[in-house]
């Protein structure tokens, strides 16, 4: 039996503040993030707002969070694990993390 195999991350020296200011700028993105900010979750257990999105939407959303180093997505045996890379954000950005994700989503008026 094969393990799942490990996804490449971000180094903290090569995150960049656009990159992951980018990941979280969308409101699905940053949803996923704010679920983590209270420990780690199985994949399967991050929800979005629409449950109707495809299963390839999703794994795009946490690939973009992956690779902008917001999160940190391990194998769990046949689950992958996402938790939040708070530490290696604030050491690089700090208040950042905690700026964006206590924000309030302003509705434009109509």
């Amino acid at each position: 039996m094969s393990s799942s195999p490990d996804l490449p991350h971000p180094e903290r020296s090569e995150l960049s503040l656009t990159t992951v200011l980018f990941a979280l700028s969308d409101p699905e993105r940053l949803a996923i993030a704010r679920q983590l900010v209270d420990g780690p979750l199985d994949m399967a257990e991050c929800h979005l707002s629409n449950p109707d999105v495809p299963k390839s939407t999703k794994s795009h959303l946490m690939k973009v969070l992956r690779t902008a180093g917001v999160v940190r997505n391990e194998a769990n045996g046949r689950a992958r694990r996402l938790s939040l890379r708070r530490e290696d954000l604030d050491a690089r950005f700090p208040g950042l993390l905690d700026a964006v994700l206590s924000a309030d989503d302003p509705k434009p008026k109509a």
